[in-house]
């Protein structure tokens, strides 16, 4: 296990509050890192990627991942948060990675966002 899946399970998934998250490489648009099972093509980072290009219009328009349509309710030049009935998606972006985490009925939304950004702000810290 590399240091950002550790990263990953130590920090989002042990919460209990994260389902499954990936890290991914803003450069080259690969999954730097990801939970088990849980993977991200190359379209998707693409999609994730430039999501940030036009904040607003990633507000109107919301996400669609994993084949589910999500209702955006925050999108920045730094977080996305979208939802789908119980489930959700935070994205959150640091000068290198994008953070994409997801949520399911049971867990708690704003705890998913705070440890999907505190591990953004981690990385910001780092210069990453």
């Amino acid at each position: 296990m590399t240091q950002l899946q550790t990263l990953l399970n130590e920090t989002l998934i042990q919460t209990k509050h994260v389902e499954n998250a990936a890290i991914l490489n803003i450069k080259d648009a690969k999954v730097a890192a990801s939970t088990a099972g849980f993977n991200v093509s190359p379209q998707l980072s693409h999609i994730l990627i430039d999501a940030f290009k036009n904040p607003s219009l990633t507000r109107k328009e919301g996400l669609y991942f994993q084949d589910v349509g999500y209702k955006c309710v925050r999108a920045d030049e730094y977080s996305i948060y979208a939802k789908n009935g119980d489930q959700g998606l935070i994205v959150v972006k640091t000068n290198t990675y994008i953070l994409v985490a997801t949520y399911r009925e049971g867990m708690f939304p704003s705890l998913c966002v705070e440890t999907v950004e505190k591990l953004g702000d981690y990385f910001k810290t780092k210069g990453k």
